[in-house]
């Protein structure tokens, strides 16, 4: 061990004359300690916010939607459909149909965008569908002769009471459960003598869906393709393809070449353009928490500087001792440059542990719940990277060795004949 190290770690080991030098150092270690467990905490559950809402987002949705720029729809959808499958980067596509209804179950009722599906094809680019906890969502599927085709329903089909799935949190509104009977009232009306008259249907509730994003359990519904082309009164034609495309972030470049592709009057969006505003808010409030907490560590920081302050008081006599024999200034610089280092180093891996053991409690037990009509999500999740260890510890070390600038440089211009002038 260096002569300046043993010296550091000898002091801070001693006993001290002065009992408050003792408890303001490990008032400095706790600060350092609970500034980086703070700092770990904030950071882990900020990436967590962000890696549930993207893969909430992500998962539930396709990734590229494609829709006609005059919004009339896309009538040719099944050759087009065929033919932008075969597009690199593509993994899977599927038509869809959507309009905004309210769904109502006697006095209760929400509203709802429903999408009308083929459940073989909608499942390879959501998993809203693969959510299903009550009920099932195989009564989407076509019962006619060319399954996923999107063709009219067959007569039989046509008189029985044709099915929806719903999100959880919209059912609990309209207080309606799986074989619940409710009646979906479409604004794309019929015109009469009297005006145009809103479309309305029974379909019964052959699924429940939970996600955990409150988005989709609380706004959206599923039904057949054919089902929702004659609630719309919009006979073989679908409003958007969605695509799920093989690397997540050339979502944007993928896009581009499928619109090319469609050719002209189409246009695309995908994933990252739709959630573009709830990404920077989160990635703002990361570095906002990131620079606030980081105050916490100033403040213990300041306490290094008593503690080291006070102790050259107390050792000035020591030091003046070690000058006698020789010990440069540098080298008592050194001395108390190493002592608030160790004190930072010991905080900082108290506060590492603590802020990774927390934070994998957290996202192990899921222990805090969250409203999810506000929030998003049902629970506080945790995603700890050790990238966050690097800099956390990096920004702990170097406040605490600026904050032990001006008390090593005070030890170091002691003068041995006016310190020992009175021994």
């Amino acid at each position: 061990m260096r002569f300046e190290l043993f010296i550091a770690a000898r002091y801070l080991r001693a006993k001290r004359r002065q009992a408050v030098v003792g408890v303001v150092t490990g008032i400095s270690v706790l600060g350092v300690a609970a500034g980086v467990a703070s700092l770990i905490l904030a950071l882990a559950i900020t990436n967590g916010m962000r890696r549930d809402l993207q893969e909430r987002l992500v998962g539930s949705t396709s990734h590229v939607d494609l829709m006609r720029v005059a919004g009339d729809g896309i009538r040719d959808w099944r050759p087009m459909l065929a033919r932008l499958r075969q597009t690199k980067g593509v993994v899977a596509a599927a038509p869809g149909l959507y309009g905004q209804v309210l769904i109502s179950r006697g006095a209760r009722s929400g509203g709802a965008l429903v999408k009308g599906v083929i459940p073989a094809d909608e499942r390879t680019v959501g998993d809203l569908l693969q959510a299903v906890k009550q009920g099932s969502a195989g009564a989407l599927e076509p019962n006619d002769s060319s399954p996923g085709t999107g063709a009219e329903n067959t007569p039989s089909e046509a008189r029985a009471t044709p099915p929806i799935v719903i999100g959880k949190d919209l059912a609990e509104t309209i207080g309606a459960g799986v074989g619940d009977t409710v009646l979906v009232t479409s604004p794309q009306g019929e015109l009469t003598p009297l005006g145009i008259v809103p479309r309305y249907q029974r379909f019964q509730i052959a699924g429940i869906f939970a996600s955990g994003f409150y988005q989709y359990d609380s706004s959206y519904a599923f039904l057949r393709l054919a089902d929702a082309q004659r609630l719309f009164s919009e006979p073989d034609l679908v409003s958007v393809i969605s695509f799920k495309v093989e690397d997540l972030y050339a979502a944007a470049k993928v896009a581009k070449v499928i619109e090319a592709a469609a050719g002209p009057g189409y246009q695309t969006t995908n994933w990252m353009e739709q959630n573009r505003e709830l990404f920077r808010a989160l990635k703002l409030e990361q570095v906002v928490t990131f620079i606030v907490l980081t105050l916490i560590v100033c403040v213990a920081a300041l306490n290094i500087l008593i503690a080291l302050t006070m102790m050259v008081m107390e050792k000035t006599r020591d030091i003046a001792v070690l000058m006698s024999f020789g010990v440069t200034g540098a080298q008592v610089r050194r001395i108390f440059l190493l002592q608030g280092l160790l004190i930072s180093v010991v905080g900082t891996a108290i506060g590492l542990v603590v802020g990774y053991g927390l934070s994998w409690a957290g996202g192990h037990y899921r222990f805090i719940s969250l409203d999810a009509s506000v929030y998003s999500i049902d629970y506080l999740p945790f995603a700890p990277r050790w990238t966050d260890a690097l800099i956390v510890g990096a920004v702990s070390l170097g406040v605490s060795l600026l904050a032990t600038l001006y008390p090593s440089s005070s030890a170091a211009k002691v003068l041995p004949a006016e310190a020992l002038r009175y021994e």
